[in-house]
């Protein structure tokens, strides 16, 4: 009984993840391959540093996703990487993370590579299937893959262990959400799930709601409902109510109205495709009671037809929006390339997130002296002391663990959210500012 409860709550904040990856479209599946790109573009800056395999490294001089001065393209015996997710599924598919991922490899070998050497990206569907996943990890090692990069499954559990025996590192996810990838070493984990739920209670306490009502999405009370809380008693606080919703449903009104009852502000927490239909039971509440959401979930589509109601709403995110400076290189890809922008969505957890993975690992094996294998990428890595991907995530250091936070989050490195905001159904950024929740997520009383 506990275990299928268990089982169940975690399939649906899993899906609920998945859609905070934005994409729910389907591209043929298989495992597919690219080398060196038809494409080309913008160089990154200078990538002269090297590592010290003997102490931490500091690679903010090695940027990997900035224009910066030409570079030959790579030529070359190819680097492995690998990249895991769903594409053909009976639910929610990511095309989005797929087609980045073989964008930024592209990105980089137009730009030199790694040392010279080009990127060759076999993205993995796997099918939402744990076998299928685990098949994926058996190919990365077969194939003598050097990580993988910017991925995202439903079953990491089914891979991260299996890559790891072959110090095959699990790089770059937006999204953790799996024993493996927030304990194990060859974790390095950029996103920062689930502190952007912190965040907005910070944002709402900070904008002065004195009432707040808490809605989380069936199944993801679990993960994100205790930091929340904590959030609150940091600012010696309690929610007056915790609303769970159910994962599908078509119509909200109920909820809406328990929400809204005797509060000034909400905290929300769920997908897309639920959030639509809440917003548009909000609409007709025709309430003034403010709302905080999270990144890739309270978003353009969702906010259709409810532009009124959710105009100012406060969106709490891993990654700044992709209009800004950081993700330049991002839009120009997209862009040369002809990718439809409109089929997929890339102003997301899965589109930003693969594309700051890819740009961070490419930073690090950059700094590699001597051969790129899994085993000195892993290395490289674990030294990591200094990661600037220039404003995509706060400066990550991976030589140190958050061994004194949440239990089970040990490799939660970014643990900082920002924040964007809806403006007549458009989602704008109010700023780059990333901010710590770290202690609120603790539950560490705030001067």
């Amino acid at each position: 009984m506990g275990f299928w409860r268990k089982s169940t709550a975690l399939v649906s904040v899993l899906g609920f993840v998945l859609a905070s990856c934005g994409s729910d479209d389907d591209d043929g599946g298989g495992a597919a391959t690219t080398g060196a790109p038809a494409t080309t573009a913008a160089a990154p800056a200078d990538t002269s540093a090297s590592a010290d395999t003997s102490a931490s490294s500091d690679t903010s001089g090695t940027t990997g996703g900035t224009t910066g001065s030409s570079a030959a393209p790579a030529t070359g015996e190819p680097i492995k990487l690998m990249t895991i997710t769903t594409l053909n599924a009976n639910g929610p598919t990511y095309e989005n993370i797929s087609i980045t991922a073989k964008l930024a490899a592209d990105f980089i070998n137009a730009n030199g590579g790694i040392n010279g050497r080009p990127l060759e990206v076999t993205v993995c569907d796997e099918q939402f299937d744990a076998a299928v996943a685990a098949s994926c990890a058996r190919q990365a090692v077969e194939d003598g893959a050097v990580s993988v990069v910017g991925s995202f499954t439903y079953f990491a559990e089914a891979v991260v262990p299996v890559i790891a025996e072959s110090d095959i590192t699990w790089f770059g996810a937006c999204c953790p959400i799996s024993p493996s990838e927030l304990t194990d070493p060859h974790s390095f984990n950029i996103g920062n799930q689930p502190m952007y739920a912190v965040g907005e209670v910070k944002r709402a306490v900070e904008d002065g709601c004195k009432h707040i009502n808490a809605v989380i999405v069936e199944g993801a009370d679990a993960i994100f409902r205790p930091p929340m809380e904590n959030a609150m008693k940091a600012y010696g606080m309690t929610f007056g109510d915790v609303i769970i919703t159910p994962t599908i449903a078509q119509d909200y009104s109920a909820e809406v109205a328990q929400a809204t009852s005797g509060a000034d502000c909400i905290v929300v927490v769920m997908s897309e495709t639920p959030f639509l239909t809440w917003n548009t039971a909000l609409q007709q509440a025709d309430t003034d009671v403010k709302q905080y959401g999270n990144q890739g979930n309270l978003n353009a589509i969702s906010a259709k037809g409810a532009e009124e109601v959710t105009n100012g709403n406060i969106i709490s995110g891993m990654y700044p929006d992709i209009s800004t400076a950081p993700w330049d290189d991002y839009r120009a890809m997209l862009e040369s390339s002809g990718t439809d922008q409109e089929a997929n969505d890339f102003n997301s957890l899965g589109g930003m997130g693969t594309w700051a993975a890819y740009m961070g690992f490419a930073q690090i094996a950059r700094t590699i002296d001597g051969d790129v294998t899994a085993k000195s990428f892993y290395e490289a890595a674990s030294k990591t002391s200094k990661l600037d991907l220039n404003g995509m995530v706060p400066v990550l250091d991976f030589t140190k663990e958050w061994t004194d936070g949440l239990p089970g989050y040990s490799r939660l490195f970014n643990r900082s959210v920002v924040y964007s905001k809806l403006e007549n159904g458009k989602v704008v950024p109010v700023d780059n500012e990333f901010v710590d929740v770290s202690d609120l997520a603790l539950g560490k009383p705030q001067g």
